[in-house]
């Protein structure tokens, strides 16, 4: 191997170990407003006027010139030149993927994932993940995240207010944008419904969704009491306290949304055989909808997907499924058959029949 291949390599190397700065570098600009800002400002702003609006010292302006430097090179912003009559000055507009990140037309704002997602209570288990390989013991006791707290995910957000309210957060944005996508493109999954149960739905944010665009479907939110706590009837939207492992309320259909990827095997096939007493038969228009990952449906999402395999992992010891992987579930659970759309990008909706 030549010194000039040497160097490649040691140039790729440097940018894997500083990659967590794309991340945190994120994390800054969403916590600093700065998106919204642009946003507020027509879509494109100066460095200067930035500074103003989100009422940073002028004695940063040098470095938040270098925040943005980055966050332009990683697609965020795209940079234009103004000349004035004074001096020339760099433009930042908004790009596609940044306008997923402020309130646009209706749109839900994706910010409170990144900062949902990318807090130390989430990244420090992967400090503990070498360890974790050298115990010999079940992939989930302990977990890599149960390691560097020494408590599992749920019981962390049972204990810490702060980590619970920002991952609820971050879990409703992304149901409100995914499913606006659903409804809008692909109802025709929810036509012929006149009941659903939402399992592990939290504060209703799903099925609030689908009774906008359904109104005639009367929706129920199955999650555990401390999720549920005192939440009231909304309009055709009610909730139920209990636990999808022993009982799930009869509908027509039964959705399970990013639920079943957090669970292994063995307990995906208990949840599966109480969600399938729950629905009539395939006949009678019943079915299960399962929203989650499909590893190697999307070729676009690949190394995408690879990462939520690891945080799966990381966290619950639990992993994505590929194909093969869920239909042994769902034969397991005794369905007849499912099929899969990919629709919703990384995500797939599979409809899963008794």
């Amino acid at each position: 191997m030549g010194s000039n291949e040497l160097l490649r390599a040691q140039n790729e190397l440097w940018t894997r170990i500083f990659g967590f700065t794309d991340s945190m570098c994120l994390k800054c600009t969403v916590e600093l407003g700065i998106f919204d800002a642009v946003h507020n400002h027509g879509g494109c702003i100066t460095l200067r006027q930035l500074l103003r609006a989100i009422s940073v010292p002028p004695s940063k302006s040098f470095h938040l010139s270098r925040l943005m430097r980055k966050m332009t090179t990683s697609g965020f912003f795209a940079k234009q030149s103004s000349s004035s009559d004074e001096e020339e000055e760099d433009i930042y507009v908004l790009t596609p993927l940044s306008r997923l990140l402020v309130e646009d037309k209706g749109r839900t704002s994706l910010g409170p994932l990144v900062l949902g997602l990318i807090k130390p209570v989430m990244l420090q288990p992967f400090s503990y993940l070498s360890g974790w390989f050298k115990e010999d013991k079940s992939p989930t006791e302990p977990t890599p995240f149960k390691l560097a707290h020494g408590y599992d995910f749920w019981a962390m957000l049972g204990q810490n207010v702060d980590a619970s309210r920002s991952f609820n957060d971050a879990m409703a944005s992304d149901t409100r944008f995914t499913m606006d996508v659903l409804v809008k493109d692909h109802g025709e999954v929810f036509r012929e419904i006149k009941s659903l149960v939402d399992v592990g739905g939290g504060v209703g944010d799903t099925c609030r969704a689908i009774a906008r665009a359904f109104p005639g479907i009367k929706c129920t939110v199955l999650d555990l009491p401390q999720v549920i706590g005192d939440m009231k009837e909304d309009g055709n939207v009610e909730f139920v306290a209990g636990n999808a492992f022993e009982y799930v309320p009869p509908a027509d259909a039964v959705l399970l949304k990013l639920v079943l990827h957090n669970w292994s095997d063995e307990d995906c096939v208990k949840i599966l055989r109480r969600c399938k007493e729950a629905i009539p038969s395939k006949e009678e228009g019943g079915k299960l909808i399962v929203i989650d990952t499909v590893i190697g449906n999307d070729v676009n999402s690949e190394e995408l997907e690879l990462y939520f395999d690891l945080a799966m992992m990381v966290t619950f010891g639990s992993h994505e499924r590929d194909e093969q992987e869920w239909k042994k579930i769902f034969m397991k659970a005794g369905y007849s058959g499912y099929k899969i759309m990919t629709v919703l990008g990384i995500r797939s909706v599979i409809e899963v029949y008794p």
